[in-house]
């Protein structure tokens, strides 16, 4: 069931019909920042308030923190987990420099861990979203909104074919971005068989579709009085 996106599908499909094609680079550059805006708070863009702005300005940091079902993870793990994806594949991968995560953000975002959160287990996932800074997960998740878009506006028509590097995948795992378990490391497989403009297509676009409804069907599950799962 649909609770978040209205029209981003079909916007993706036009970006995925005219991202690989040479003399089409800057209609592809305004689909992804149009679609991407979308994905992210208004204030990263500059644009309208859009679902993203009402599905978090309201949420009690509890709330964050809290697992529906048995099947499902939390609110403060999707945004940890997405905007943690994006940093390493838009940062290490497409533009093949630094990430946005540091020591620095470690430290304010208060968190031990420095992956995607893919192999985490239920105990750790509450850890992670009850002690995580949410403030400072926010302006993280920002950050590497801000990066993706200088990133993308920077590219060429040639650059859209690039097949990732080796020593990038490499270093993502040099970094801590995933870890050796089964349930991290294949990520690096995944995002090996793409060129740039497969990145583009899923990470920091469909990737982001997806959690972003699965953090609002909780939001009515939290807001509903129906049973919870886990909650802090």
């Amino acid at each position: 069931m649909k609770y978040f996106g209205s029209g981003l599908s079909e916007l993706h499909k036009e970006l995925n019909q005219v991202i690989r094609k040479k003399d089409e680079i800057q209609q592809a550059k305004k689909r992804f920042l149009e679609l991407h805006a979308r994905l992210n708070l208004s204030s990263v863009s500059g644009t309208e308030q859009n679902e993203v702005d009402l599905l978090l300005r309201d949420l009690s940091k509890a709330e964050y923190a809290v697992m529906p079902t048995s099947k499902d993870e939390t609110i403060a793990w999707v945004l940890w987990h997405i905007a943690r994806i994006e940093d390493l594949t838009m940062n290490l991968l497409v533009d093949r420099k630094e990430q946005v995560f540091n020591a620095d953000w470690k430290e304010k975002l208060n968190v031990s861990i420095t992956d995607t959160g893919n192999a985490l287990s239920d105990d750790e996932i509450m850890e992670l979203s009850t002690n995580i800074n949410i403030e400072e997960l926010l302006a993280y998740r920002n950050a590497v909104a801000k990066r993706t878009r200088e990133i993308v506006s920077g590219l060429k028509a040639e650059d859209m074919k690039r097949k990732m590097d080796k020593s990038d995948l490499e270093r993502i795992l040099e970094e801590g971005g995933v870890t050796k378990h089964e349930d991290s490391i294949w990520l690096l497989d995944f995002w090996g068989k793409k060129d740039v403009a497969g990145i583009l297509l899923m990470p920091p676009t469909r990737h982001v579709m997806l959690h972003l409804n699965d953090c609002c069907k909780w939001k009515e599950h939290i807001r509903s009085g129906r049973k919870r799962y886990r909650e802090k």
